[in-house]
């Protein structure tokens, strides 16, 4: 019996993620609170260039990334550039891995993090609106609300720091050539890291 509801759940997260939203679709509109309490809505960044970026401070790939700088001078500018950079965390409460949005606000500041919010996903949904499987996992939404990449961050999947100057930065190349007006040379490639711990 236990088996057979867990297969039920499985079919439904894969059917979930096989029904995402796409590169070249609309980005799925949603409402999630910020880690200051304020209710923040993608909608509302019409006509501005937004990234997403799932995250979970315990992952390996994630600590990469941040450790090293990465993803905070990525950040900045993107931000320095008018893009709206939300941080969206997708780990149910019940993990060990989970941070209450005090928690992750702290964490944020203490590595000069520089998103524009830090949006808490505990229930799942947005996550898996979009497909997101692991941290972290990269979406570029353009001003027109159509996700425009979806991926990786680079181009080498590992929890190297020594890999970063090597690699291919997917998303500052996917947002140099959307603000520049051009087409996104890599729309989409395979996102790498921890397997986000989605509510069951």
């Amino acid at each position: 019996m236990l088996l057979r509801i867990y297969w039920v759940l499985l079919s439904l997260f894969s059917f979930s993620l096989a029904n995402a939203a796409s590169v070249g679709q609309p980005a799925p509109d949603f409402s999630l609170t910020d880690s200051q309490g304020m209710v923040v809505r993608l909608s509302h960044f019409r006509n501005r260039f937004v990234v997403l970026e799932w995250v979970n401070p315990a992952c390996p790939f994630v600590q990469k990334h941040y450790r090293s700088g990465n993803m905070q001078t990525l950040q900045k500018e993107a931000v320095t550039n008018g893009v709206v950079w939300l941080s969206i965390n997708s780990t149910e409460p019940e993990h060990s891995d989970y941070m209450s949005p005090p928690q992750m606000k702290r964490w944020m500041s203490a590595n000069n993090g520089a998103a524009s919010h830090i949006l808490h996903d505990e229930d799942g949904r947005v996550g898996q609106a979009y497909g997101a499987r692991v941290t972290p996992h990269m979406y570029i939404v353009d001003p027109k609300g159509r996700l425009v990449y979806a991926g990786g961050i680079d181009s080498i999947p590992s929890s190297r720091v020594d890999d970063i100057p090597r690699a291919t930065n997917f998303v500052r190349q996917g947002l140099a050539e959307s603000l520049a007006g051009k087409p996104v040379t890599t729309a989409t490639s395979r996102a790498y890291g921890c397997s986000i711990k989605y509510k069951s």
